[in-house]
């Protein structure tokens, strides 16, 4: 829909939040995606998860269906991670991968990419 065409423009000011999803809410969003999940890839398949996942509208409405209301800031990692965990153990049967996280480079990378030597 072009800005012509009936669209609402405008601009929306997010502030950064800072820290993390409380345990007690991130542990119930992580049984929420997974119950989600298993139902959208049963009944359509993991391509339409994706597809699904990839619209930025329906990324941030599953978010806050999943009950993180933090406007726009850290729902991305929040939400991958709440994917991840919940689909643990289930990818195969999914045939559904979650591929998110912090996770540290070795040392001897970290070190290389800090100098730029290769």
């Amino acid at each position: 829909m072009s800005p012509g065409s009936g669209a609402r423009t405008g601009v929306a000011i997010l502030p950064l939040h800072y820290g993390k999803a409380p345990r007690w809410l991130f542990d119930r969003m992580v049984k929420l995606a997974r119950e989600i999940t298993i139902i959208i890839v049963s009944d359509f398949g993991a391509e339409e998860m994706l597809r699904r996942l990839s619209d930025p509208y329906w990324f941030q409405a599953f978010g806050c269906v999943l009950g993180f209301d933090w406007h726009s800031s850290g729902v991305t990692t929040t939400l991958c991670g709440a994917l991840k965990e919940g689909t643990k153990g289930m990818e195969r049967d999914l045939n559904f991968y979650v591929a998110e996280g912090k996770a540290r480079l070795p040392e001897r990378l970290r070190k290389n990419s800090r100098t730029g030597d290769s």
